[in-house]
C-alpha cells in the first residue's frame, strides 16, 4: 500500500522543494497506513475473527461482572439466559457461552488478557469497545442495583477500554434512564412514572439543548446501535437484537421530548 506516499511525495516535491517531497513522504505514510488498517480489518477473515473475540469477551466479561459482588444473583443469571436465548444459539454455542461466563467468574478471573486480545482482534474500533461496555452495564444494573464491587469492576473494565470513569458514570446513568422506555414484556414506551428528565438523560443531553443538537445527539444514537452498522463492524448478528432493543428505547424518549417541545 504506497498510493499516499506516491501522491504525498510528488505534491510536496512541486509545492516546497525537497523539503516537501519529505513532508509528502510522512504523510503519505500516515494515509497508507490508515487506509490498511480499514482494509485489514474490514476483510471477512478478520470480520469473523472479531465476531469469536466478541462472543468470548462478552460471556467472560459478564461471569466476571455478576462474581464481582462474591456472588451471582438469580437476576444476572436469568439476564444472562436471556441473552443467550435471543441469540438463539445451537447446543454447541449455548454450552461454549456457559463455560466461558463460569471461566469468567473464576475467582482468579483477570480482565486484562480477554481484554488486551479484543483490542487487538478489533482495532480498538471505538463503537465496538463502547458496545462490549454496554452489554456489562445491563448486566450490571440486570437486579436494579449498583454495589460498590460491581461499579469498581465495571470502572476497571471501561479503563481497559480506553474510557475515562466520567465517560463511564455518563452511559451508567443514560443506560439507566433508557431503561425506562422498555415498557412492559419488552415493548417500547415510557414505563409508569418515567420523567422529562429520564428522557433527557436517556439521549446523554441536559434538559436546555436546542434542537439542532437535540436531534443530532439522537441520530448519533442511532446510528451508533443500528444493526446492519453494528453487523458490519463485527458484533455478532445473533447480538445485535439487544441494539435495536436500545435503538427503540431511545427512539421513545426522543419521541417525549419532542412532544414536549412540540417539534415535528
Amino acid at each position: 500500500m504506497f498510493y499516499g506516499k506516491l501522491i504525498g511525495g510528488v505534491l510536496g516535491l512541486l509545492v516546497l522543494g525537497p523539503l516537501g517531497l519529505l513532508i509528502g513522504l510522512f504523510v503519505g505514510h500516515l494515509f497508507d497506513k490508515g487506509l490498511w488498517q480499514t482494509l485489514r480489518f474490514a476483510s471477512p477473515e478478520n470480520i469473523a475473527r472479531i465476531k469469536q473475540s466478541f462472543f468470548e469477551s462478552t460471556f467472560l466479561l459478564s461471569g466476571y461482572m455478576a462474581k464481582a459482588d462474591g456472588h451471582i444473583s438469580q437476576q444476572e443469571i436469568d439476564h444472562t439466559e436471556m441473552v443467550i436465548s435471543q441469540m438463539g444459539l445451537s447446543a454447541e454455542q449455548r454450552k461454549r457461552a456457559i463455560e466461558l461466563f463460569r471461566e469468567g467468574s473464576a475467582a482468579n478471573f483477570q480482565p486484562e488478557p480477554v481484554i488486551s486480545r479484543f483490542l487487538e482482534a478489533t482495532g480498538g474500533q471505538q463503537q465496538l469497545k463502547q458496545t462490549l461496555l454496554f452489554f456489562q452495564i445491563s448486566l450490571a444494573m440486570a437486579d436494579q442495583a449498583l454495589d460498590d464491587a460491581e461499579r469498581d469492576a465495571l470502572n476497571r473494565i471501561a479503563t481497559l477500554l480506553g474510557f475515562t470513569r466520567a465517560q463511564l458514570e455518563q452511559m451508567l446513568r443514560m443506560a439507566q434512564a433508557q431503561g425506562h422506555f422498555h415498557g412492559h414484556g419488552g415493548a417500547a414506551g415510557p414505563e409508569p412514572g418515567t420523567t422529562l428528565e429520564d428522557a433527557y438523560e436517556a439521549l446523554g443531553v441536559s434538559k436546555d439543548v436546542d434542537d439542532k443538537s437535540l436531534k443530532r445527539a439522537y441520530r448519533k444514537l442511532m446510528s451508533e446501535n443500528h444493526p446492519d452498522k453494528l453487523i458490519a463492524q463485527g458484533v455478532p448478528e445473533d447480538m445485535v437484537k439487544m441494539a435495536t432493543e436500545k435503538s427503540q428505547d431511545i427512539q421513545a424518549a426522543y419521541e417525549m421530548i419532542k412532544k414536549s417541545r412540540g417539534m415535528k
